[in-house]
Protein backbone atom coordinates (compact mmCIF):
# COMPACT_ATOMS: atom_id res chain seq x y z
CA UNK A 1 0.00 0.00 0.00
CA UNK A 2 1.39 3.44 -0.72
CA UNK A 3 -0.20 6.79 0.11
CA UNK A 4 -1.27 9.91 -2.75
CA UNK A 5 -1.69 13.11 -1.25
CA UNK A 6 -2.73 15.79 -3.25
CA UNK A 7 -1.29 19.27 -3.22
CA UNK A 8 -1.79 21.50 0.04
CA UNK A 9 -4.67 23.82 -1.15
CA UNK A 10 -6.68 21.40 -3.55
CA UNK A 11 -10.21 22.04 -3.14
CA UNK A 12 -12.59 18.73 -2.25
CA UNK A 13 -15.99 19.73 -3.12
CA UNK A 14 -19.57 18.39 -3.91
CA UNK A 15 -21.94 19.91 -6.45
CA UNK A 16 -26.13 20.52 -7.47
CA UNK A 17 -28.14 22.33 -9.17
CA UNK A 18 -31.02 24.54 -7.77
CA UNK A 19 -33.50 22.60 -10.26
CA UNK A 20 -32.98 19.55 -9.23
CA UNK A 21 -32.40 20.25 -5.27
CA UNK A 22 -34.86 23.34 -4.10
CA UNK A 23 -38.22 22.28 -4.54
CA UNK A 24 -40.55 25.51 -3.85
CA UNK A 25 -41.42 25.66 -7.35
CA UNK A 26 -43.46 28.93 -6.79
CA UNK A 27 -42.76 29.51 -3.13
CA UNK A 28 -42.15 33.25 -1.81
CA UNK A 29 -42.54 34.96 -5.41
CA UNK A 30 -40.48 32.88 -7.74
CA UNK A 31 -41.20 33.11 -11.16
CA UNK A 32 -41.96 29.47 -13.38
CA UNK A 33 -38.33 28.29 -15.32
CA UNK A 34 -38.19 26.38 -19.04
CA UNK A 35 -37.74 23.12 -16.53
CA UNK A 36 -40.73 24.19 -14.30
CA UNK A 37 -42.97 24.09 -17.40
CA UNK A 38 -41.09 21.48 -19.37
CA UNK A 39 -41.20 18.63 -16.49
CA UNK A 40 -45.12 19.15 -16.15
CA UNK A 41 -45.44 18.48 -20.02
CA UNK A 42 -47.03 14.97 -20.10
CA UNK A 43 -43.73 12.04 -21.18
CA UNK A 44 -40.80 14.63 -21.45
CA UNK A 45 -39.72 13.18 -17.92
CA UNK A 46 -39.52 10.03 -16.87
CA UNK A 47 -42.40 8.70 -14.44
CA UNK A 48 -43.83 12.12 -14.62
CA UNK A 49 -41.62 13.58 -12.50
CA UNK A 50 -40.92 17.36 -11.81
CA UNK A 51 -39.04 19.66 -9.46
CA UNK A 52 -41.59 20.58 -7.71
CA UNK A 53 -40.48 19.13 -4.19
CA UNK A 54 -37.22 17.70 -5.06
CA UNK A 55 -35.05 17.23 -2.18
CA UNK A 56 -37.12 20.52 -0.93
CA UNK A 57 -33.51 21.72 -0.10
CA UNK A 58 -35.22 25.33 -0.33
CA UNK A 59 -36.67 24.53 3.33
CA UNK A 60 -33.70 21.94 4.66
CA UNK A 61 -30.97 23.90 3.56
CA UNK A 62 -29.85 24.46 7.60
CA UNK A 63 -29.95 20.15 7.89
CA UNK A 64 -27.66 20.25 4.29
CA UNK A 65 -25.32 22.16 5.37
CA UNK A 66 -24.76 20.50 8.64
CA UNK A 67 -24.65 17.42 6.28
CA UNK A 68 -22.18 19.07 4.40
CA UNK A 69 -19.92 19.90 7.16
CA UNK A 70 -19.90 16.31 8.54
CA UNK A 71 -18.78 15.29 5.13
CA UNK A 72 -15.96 17.89 5.80
CA UNK A 73 -15.99 19.61 2.49
CA UNK A 74 -13.78 22.72 1.53
CA UNK A 75 -16.23 23.41 -0.92
CA UNK A 76 -19.44 23.30 -2.23
CA UNK A 77 -20.67 24.28 -5.65
CA UNK A 78 -24.42 25.61 -6.01
CA UNK A 79 -26.74 27.34 -8.55
CA UNK A 80 -28.94 30.34 -8.19
CA UNK A 81 -32.18 30.04 -9.81
CA UNK A 82 -32.73 33.19 -12.12
CA UNK A 83 -36.70 33.24 -11.43
CA UNK A 84 -36.20 32.78 -8.04
CA UNK A 85 -34.53 36.40 -8.05
CA UNK A 86 -36.39 37.78 -11.44
CA UNK A 87 -39.73 36.25 -11.83
CA UNK A 88 -39.96 37.59 -15.45
CA UNK A 89 -36.50 37.50 -16.16
CA UNK A 90 -35.80 41.03 -15.86
CA UNK A 91 -37.18 44.48 -13.90
CA UNK A 92 -37.65 43.99 -10.65
CA UNK A 93 -35.74 41.77 -8.68
CA UNK A 94 -37.83 39.19 -6.19
CA UNK A 95 -36.20 40.35 -2.78
CA UNK A 96 -37.17 37.28 -1.07
CA UNK A 97 -35.49 35.00 -3.23
CA UNK A 98 -32.24 36.68 -2.77
CA UNK A 99 -32.97 36.44 1.06
CA UNK A 100 -32.57 32.41 0.66
CA UNK A 101 -29.36 32.35 -1.22
CA UNK A 102 -27.94 34.94 1.57
CA UNK A 103 -29.08 32.99 4.17
CA UNK A 104 -27.42 29.69 2.19
CA UNK A 105 -24.14 31.51 1.79
CA UNK A 106 -23.74 32.84 5.02
CA UNK A 107 -24.44 29.67 6.44
CA UNK A 108 -21.89 28.18 4.62
CA UNK A 109 -19.05 30.72 4.98
CA UNK A 110 -19.45 30.20 8.69
CA UNK A 111 -18.88 26.44 8.90
CA UNK A 112 -16.09 27.33 6.57
CA UNK A 113 -17.36 25.75 3.74
CA UNK A 114 -15.95 27.93 0.56
CA UNK A 115 -19.79 28.58 -1.80
CA UNK A 116 -18.80 28.49 -5.06
CA UNK A 117 -21.59 29.61 -6.95
CA UNK A 118 -23.23 29.02 -10.75
CA UNK A 119 -25.06 31.63 -12.55
CA UNK A 120 -26.37 29.48 -14.95
CA UNK A 121 -27.52 25.85 -14.42
CA UNK A 122 -30.63 25.42 -17.16
CA UNK A 123 -33.24 27.27 -15.29
CA UNK A 124 -34.29 29.81 -17.67
CA UNK A 125 -37.40 31.97 -16.76
CA UNK A 126 -39.94 30.58 -18.89
CA UNK A 127 -41.33 34.74 -19.68
CA UNK A 128 -37.88 34.79 -21.06
CA UNK A 129 -37.92 31.70 -23.51
CA UNK A 130 -41.49 33.45 -24.56
CA UNK A 131 -39.84 36.06 -26.00
CA UNK A 132 -37.36 33.28 -27.99
CA UNK A 133 -35.18 32.30 -24.96
CA UNK A 134 -31.42 32.52 -25.81
CA UNK A 135 -31.65 32.12 -29.12
CA UNK A 136 -33.04 35.97 -28.89
CA UNK A 137 -29.83 38.29 -28.14
CA UNK A 138 -32.13 40.55 -25.84
CA UNK A 139 -31.55 37.91 -23.63
CA UNK A 140 -27.99 37.73 -23.36
CA UNK A 141 -28.83 41.22 -22.15
CA UNK A 142 -31.16 39.98 -19.45
CA UNK A 143 -28.57 38.20 -17.73
CA UNK A 144 -25.67 40.49 -17.68
CA UNK A 145 -28.28 42.52 -15.70
CA UNK A 146 -29.24 39.49 -13.61
CA UNK A 147 -25.34 39.01 -13.26
CA UNK A 148 -24.76 42.23 -12.09
CA UNK A 149 -27.41 42.36 -9.20
CA UNK A 150 -25.96 38.88 -8.05
CA UNK A 151 -22.72 40.15 -7.74
CA UNK A 152 -23.82 42.99 -5.95
CA UNK A 153 -25.73 41.28 -3.26
CA UNK A 154 -23.10 38.33 -2.73
CA UNK A 155 -19.91 39.27 -4.24
CA UNK A 156 -18.33 39.95 -0.85
CA UNK A 157 -19.00 36.54 0.40
CA UNK A 158 -18.58 34.08 -2.69
CA UNK A 159 -14.95 32.79 -3.94
CA UNK A 160 -15.48 31.52 -6.24
CA UNK A 161 -18.07 32.24 -9.55
CA UNK A 162 -18.77 30.29 -12.82
CA UNK A 163 -21.01 31.88 -15.25
CA UNK A 164 -22.79 28.68 -17.07
CA UNK A 165 -22.65 25.24 -16.82
CA UNK A 166 -22.49 22.78 -19.79
CA UNK A 167 -23.24 25.48 -22.58
CA UNK A 168 -23.16 22.75 -25.09
CA UNK A 169 -25.96 20.56 -23.16
CA UNK A 170 -28.35 24.18 -22.93
CA UNK A 171 -27.57 24.40 -26.63
CA UNK A 172 -27.68 21.51 -27.99
CA UNK A 173 -30.15 18.66 -25.67
CA UNK A 174 -32.30 21.34 -25.49
CA UNK A 175 -32.75 23.07 -28.92
CA UNK A 176 -31.74 20.47 -31.14
CA UNK A 177 -32.46 17.36 -29.36
CA UNK A 178 -35.18 18.83 -27.72
CA UNK A 179 -34.56 16.35 -24.49
CA UNK A 180 -34.25 18.76 -22.15
CA UNK A 181 -35.89 22.32 -21.97
CA UNK A 182 -37.36 24.18 -23.89
CA UNK A 183 -37.52 21.11 -26.02
CA UNK A 184 -36.58 22.78 -29.09
CA UNK A 185 -35.54 20.93 -32.28
CA UNK A 186 -33.41 22.98 -34.90
CA UNK A 187 -30.13 22.72 -35.31
CA UNK A 188 -29.88 26.64 -36.41
CA UNK A 189 -31.28 27.79 -33.07
CA UNK A 190 -29.13 25.46 -31.24
CA UNK A 191 -26.09 26.99 -32.87
CA UNK A 192 -27.32 30.90 -32.12
CA UNK A 193 -27.68 29.80 -28.67
CA UNK A 194 -24.48 28.58 -28.27
CA UNK A 195 -23.08 31.65 -29.25
CA UNK A 196 -25.40 33.92 -27.28
CA UNK A 197 -24.53 31.98 -24.29
CA UNK A 198 -20.90 32.47 -24.98
CA UNK A 199 -21.21 36.29 -25.81
CA UNK A 200 -23.62 36.40 -21.81
CA UNK A 201 -20.48 34.52 -20.47
CA UNK A 202 -17.86 37.03 -21.67
CA UNK A 203 -20.17 39.59 -20.62
CA UNK A 204 -20.54 38.70 -17.17
CA UNK A 205 -16.66 38.19 -16.78
CA UNK A 206 -16.12 41.79 -17.47
CA UNK A 207 -19.07 43.02 -15.42
CA UNK A 208 -17.66 41.31 -12.18
CA UNK A 209 -14.20 42.30 -13.40
CA UNK A 210 -15.73 45.74 -13.46
CA UNK A 211 -17.29 45.38 -10.26
CA UNK A 212 -13.92 44.96 -8.58
CA UNK A 213 -14.03 41.62 -6.62
CA UNK A 214 -11.64 39.66 -5.20
CA UNK A 215 -13.20 36.19 -6.37
CA UNK A 216 -12.53 34.14 -9.46
CA UNK A 217 -14.50 33.82 -12.29
CA UNK A 218 -14.95 31.27 -14.87
CA UNK A 219 -17.07 28.37 -17.00
CA UNK A 220 -18.12 25.14 -16.56
CA UNK A 221 -17.91 23.16 -19.87
CA UNK A 222 -18.75 19.39 -19.80
CA UNK A 223 -15.92 18.21 -22.52
CA UNK A 224 -15.49 14.29 -23.94
CA UNK A 225 -12.14 13.02 -24.71
CA UNK A 226 -13.04 11.90 -28.05
CA UNK A 227 -11.68 8.61 -29.89
CA UNK A 228 -12.20 6.99 -33.02
CA UNK A 229 -13.78 3.57 -32.92
CA UNK A 230 -10.91 1.16 -31.85
CA UNK A 231 -12.52 -1.91 -33.98
CA UNK A 232 -11.74 -0.08 -36.86
CA UNK A 233 -8.42 1.57 -38.09
CA UNK A 234 -9.99 3.87 -40.91
CA UNK A 235 -9.64 7.40 -41.81
CA UNK A 236 -13.38 8.52 -41.85
CA UNK A 237 -13.86 7.22 -38.35
CA UNK A 238 -10.42 9.48 -37.67
CA UNK A 239 -12.30 12.34 -39.31
CA UNK A 240 -15.66 11.75 -37.74
CA UNK A 241 -13.76 11.67 -34.13
CA UNK A 242 -11.88 15.23 -34.94
CA UNK A 243 -15.75 16.74 -36.13
CA UNK A 244 -17.48 14.96 -32.93
CA UNK A 245 -14.24 16.70 -31.02
CA UNK A 246 -15.22 20.25 -32.64
CA UNK A 247 -18.95 19.86 -32.29
CA UNK A 248 -18.63 19.12 -28.41
CA UNK A 249 -15.26 20.55 -27.22
CA UNK A 250 -13.73 22.89 -29.37
CA UNK A 251 -16.79 24.89 -30.23
CA UNK A 252 -16.68 26.09 -26.55
CA UNK A 253 -13.12 26.39 -25.78
CA UNK A 254 -11.67 27.82 -28.95
CA UNK A 255 -13.90 31.25 -28.45
CA UNK A 256 -13.16 31.41 -24.73
CA UNK A 257 -9.58 30.81 -24.80
CA UNK A 258 -8.66 31.44 -28.20
CA UNK A 259 -11.05 34.68 -29.18
CA UNK A 260 -12.25 32.34 -32.82
CA UNK A 261 -14.52 29.29 -33.02
CA UNK A 262 -12.81 26.28 -34.59
CA UNK A 263 -12.44 26.97 -38.37
CA UNK A 264 -13.31 23.28 -39.59
CA UNK A 265 -16.62 23.46 -38.00
CA UNK A 266 -17.61 27.15 -39.38
CA UNK A 267 -16.81 25.60 -42.50
CA UNK A 268 -18.99 21.88 -41.99
CA UNK A 269 -21.96 23.79 -40.33
CA UNK A 270 -22.01 26.05 -43.32
CA UNK A 271 -23.07 23.53 -45.95
CA UNK A 272 -25.27 22.64 -43.56
CA UNK A 273 -27.46 24.63 -41.20
CA UNK A 274 -27.23 28.68 -40.86
CA UNK A 275 -24.40 29.69 -38.79
CA UNK A 276 -24.73 32.38 -36.65
CA UNK A 277 -23.76 35.99 -37.01
CA UNK A 278 -19.91 36.19 -35.60
CA UNK A 279 -18.57 39.74 -35.08
CA UNK A 280 -15.31 40.53 -33.81
CA UNK A 281 -16.54 42.58 -31.06
CA UNK A 282 -18.52 39.45 -30.21
CA UNK A 283 -15.11 36.95 -30.21
CA UNK A 284 -13.67 40.23 -28.16
CA UNK A 285 -15.75 39.45 -25.32
CA UNK A 286 -16.53 36.06 -25.32
CA UNK A 287 -12.61 35.62 -24.82
CA UNK A 288 -12.43 38.10 -21.88
CA UNK A 289 -9.83 36.08 -19.59
CA UNK A 290 -10.83 34.34 -16.86
CA UNK A 291 -9.32 32.41 -13.78
CA UNK A 292 -10.45 28.89 -14.71
CA UNK A 293 -11.63 26.20 -16.41
CA UNK A 294 -14.40 24.18 -14.76
CA UNK A 295 -15.11 20.75 -16.16
CA UNK A 296 -17.54 18.23 -16.08
CA UNK A 297 -15.96 14.74 -16.99
CA UNK A 298 -18.70 11.83 -16.88
CA UNK A 299 -17.67 8.91 -19.97
CA UNK A 300 -15.03 9.19 -23.15
CA UNK A 301 -17.09 8.90 -26.93
CA UNK A 302 -15.64 6.73 -29.27
CA UNK A 303 -17.07 7.26 -32.99
CA UNK A 304 -17.52 5.94 -36.03
CA UNK A 305 -18.25 7.85 -39.99
CA UNK A 306 -22.20 7.55 -40.70
CA UNK A 307 -23.02 9.52 -43.25
CA UNK A 308 -27.13 8.65 -42.72
CA UNK A 309 -26.66 11.03 -39.36
CA UNK A 310 -27.41 14.59 -40.18
CA UNK A 311 -25.65 16.78 -39.59
CA UNK A 312 -22.56 15.67 -38.04
CA UNK A 313 -22.16 12.60 -39.73
CA UNK A 314 -21.14 10.09 -37.17
CA UNK A 315 -22.50 8.10 -34.41
CA UNK A 316 -21.61 6.34 -30.98
CA UNK A 317 -20.24 3.37 -30.27
CA UNK A 318 -19.84 1.51 -27.21
CA UNK A 319 -16.52 -0.66 -26.44
CA UNK A 320 -17.84 -3.58 -24.02
CA UNK A 321 -16.65 -1.13 -21.09
CA UNK A 322 -18.43 -1.12 -17.48
CA UNK A 323 -21.44 0.64 -17.80
CA UNK A 324 -23.18 3.21 -15.23
CA UNK A 325 -27.17 3.41 -14.60
CA UNK A 326 -27.16 5.80 -17.38
CA UNK A 327 -25.69 3.60 -19.73
CA UNK A 328 -22.31 5.76 -20.12
CA UNK A 329 -18.97 3.66 -20.32
CA UNK A 330 -16.97 3.84 -17.59
CA UNK A 331 -12.84 5.36 -18.24
CA UNK A 332 -11.35 7.07 -15.86
CA UNK A 333 -8.21 7.35 -18.11
CA UNK A 334 -10.55 9.41 -20.19
CA UNK A 335 -10.00 12.18 -17.36
CA UNK A 336 -6.23 11.93 -17.58
CA UNK A 337 -6.30 12.52 -21.69
CA UNK A 338 -8.26 15.26 -21.02
CA UNK A 339 -6.63 16.84 -18.76
CA UNK A 340 -3.50 16.35 -20.10
CA UNK A 341 -4.97 18.22 -23.43
CA UNK A 342 -6.37 20.92 -22.02
CA UNK A 343 -3.19 21.43 -20.27
CA UNK A 344 -1.55 21.38 -23.44
CA UNK A 345 -3.94 23.38 -25.51
CA UNK A 346 -5.29 26.32 -23.39
CA UNK A 347 -1.75 27.36 -22.25
CA UNK A 348 -1.85 25.35 -18.15
CA UNK A 349 -5.33 27.46 -17.45
CA UNK A 350 -6.25 26.58 -14.07
CA UNK A 351 -8.50 23.49 -14.04
CA UNK A 352 -10.93 22.26 -11.74
CA UNK A 353 -13.33 19.20 -12.17
CA UNK A 354 -16.79 20.72 -10.93
CA UNK A 355 -18.65 17.76 -11.61
CA UNK A 356 -17.57 13.98 -12.17
CA UNK A 357 -19.36 10.62 -10.64
CA UNK A 358 -22.09 8.10 -11.20
CA UNK A 359 -25.40 7.01 -11.53
CA UNK A 360 -26.10 3.33 -9.99
CA UNK A 361 -29.02 1.35 -8.89
CA UNK A 362 -28.93 2.18 -4.82
CA UNK A 363 -30.61 0.09 -2.25
CA UNK A 364 -31.09 0.92 1.44
CA UNK A 365 -29.68 -2.64 3.26
CA UNK A 366 -31.51 -4.02 6.07
CA UNK A 367 -29.07 -1.78 8.40
CA UNK A 368 -30.35 1.31 6.81
CA UNK A 369 -26.95 1.73 5.03
CA UNK A 370 -26.00 2.24 1.06
CA UNK A 371 -23.10 0.09 0.17
CA UNK A 372 -22.44 1.76 -3.16
CA UNK A 373 -19.24 0.49 -3.97
CA UNK A 374 -19.56 0.75 -7.83
CA UNK A 375 -19.63 4.49 -7.20
CA UNK A 376 -16.24 4.35 -4.32
CA UNK A 377 -14.87 2.66 -6.90
CA UNK A 378 -15.76 4.63 -9.69
CA UNK A 379 -14.56 7.91 -8.14
CA UNK A 380 -11.03 6.00 -6.36
CA UNK A 381 -9.89 5.46 -10.11
CA UNK A 382 -10.91 8.87 -11.20
CA UNK A 383 -9.14 10.53 -8.48
CA UNK A 384 -6.15 8.50 -9.22
CA UNK A 385 -6.48 9.50 -12.66
CA UNK A 386 -6.67 13.38 -11.79
CA UNK A 387 -3.51 13.02 -9.33
CA UNK A 388 -1.53 11.07 -12.32
CA UNK A 389 -2.57 14.62 -13.95
CA UNK A 390 -1.06 16.88 -11.30
CA UNK A 391 2.15 15.18 -11.24
CA UNK A 392 2.59 15.40 -15.19
CA UNK A 393 2.44 19.31 -14.38
CA UNK A 394 -1.57 19.90 -14.99
CA UNK A 395 -2.55 22.49 -12.97
CA UNK A 396 -5.64 21.19 -11.54
CA UNK A 397 -6.64 22.95 -8.03
CA UNK A 398 -9.92 21.27 -7.23
CA UNK A 399 -12.60 18.64 -7.48
CA UNK A 400 -16.17 18.54 -7.16
CA UNK A 401 -18.25 15.39 -6.80
CA UNK A 402 -21.41 15.08 -8.73
CA UNK A 403 -23.68 15.12 -6.78
CA UNK A 404 -23.34 16.13 -3.18
CA UNK A 405 -27.60 13.86 -2.47
CA UNK A 406 -29.40 11.99 -4.99
CA UNK A 407 -31.85 14.66 -7.20
CA UNK A 408 -34.04 15.46 -9.75
CA UNK A 409 -32.05 14.24 -12.66
CA UNK A 410 -33.38 16.30 -15.90
CA UNK A 411 -35.72 14.29 -18.22
CA UNK A 412 -34.51 10.44 -16.05
CA UNK A 413 -36.17 12.40 -13.05
CA UNK A 414 -36.01 10.66 -9.68
CA UNK A 415 -34.78 7.40 -11.56
CA UNK A 416 -31.22 7.89 -11.87
CA UNK A 417 -29.08 8.01 -8.51
CA UNK A 418 -25.96 10.37 -8.35
CA UNK A 419 -25.44 11.45 -4.78
CA UNK A 420 -23.19 10.22 -1.96
CA UNK A 421 -25.81 11.03 0.19
CA UNK A 422 -29.05 9.19 -0.70
CA UNK A 423 -32.70 10.80 -0.27
CA UNK A 424 -35.66 9.12 0.48
CA UNK A 425 -38.20 11.69 -1.59
CA UNK A 426 -41.17 10.48 0.13
CA UNK A 427 -39.83 11.21 3.64
CA UNK A 428 -36.82 13.67 2.75
CA UNK A 429 -34.15 11.16 5.07
CA UNK A 430 -30.97 11.68 3.79
CA UNK A 431 -28.05 9.07 4.44
CA UNK A 432 -24.21 9.13 3.70
CA UNK A 433 -23.38 6.61 1.27
CA UNK A 434 -20.80 4.22 1.63
CA UNK A 435 -18.86 6.07 -0.93
CA UNK A 436 -19.68 9.84 0.98
CA UNK A 437 -17.89 7.90 4.13
CA UNK A 438 -15.09 6.95 1.96
CA UNK A 439 -14.77 10.46 0.33
CA UNK A 440 -15.01 12.32 3.50
CA UNK A 441 -11.31 10.34 4.62
CA UNK A 442 -10.15 11.17 1.68
CA UNK A 443 -10.94 14.92 2.09
CA UNK A 444 -9.29 14.92 5.80
CA UNK A 445 -6.62 13.45 4.60
CA UNK A 446 -5.89 15.52 1.03
CA UNK A 447 -5.35 11.69 -0.22
CA UNK A 448 -5.95 8.05 0.18
CA UNK A 449 -4.10 4.27 0.19
CA UNK A 450 -3.99 2.97 -3.31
Amino acid sequence: MSKITFPKDFLWGVATASYQIEGAWKEDGKGESIWDRFSHIPKKVANGDTGDVACDHYHLYPEDVKLLKELGVKTYRLSISWPRIFPEGKGQPNEKGMEFYKNLIKLLVENDIKPAVTLYHWDLPQKLQDIGGWANREVVDYYEQYARYVFKELGDLVPIWITHNEPWVVSFIGNWEGRHAPGITDFSTALQVSHHLLLSHGKAVRAYREMGFEGEIGITLNLVPVYPDPSSHNEEDAAAAIRRDGFQNRWFLDPVFKGRYPADMINWYSKKVVVPVITQEDLDIISTPVDFLGINYYAPGYIKADPDAWPLELKHVFTGKDRTAMGWEIYPEGLYDLLVRLHKDYNGIKIMVTENGAAFNDIVNREGKVEDDNRLDFLYKHFIQAYRAIQDGVNLTGYYVWSFMDNFEWAEGYAKRFGITYVDYKTQKRIIKKSGHWYKEVIKNNGFEV
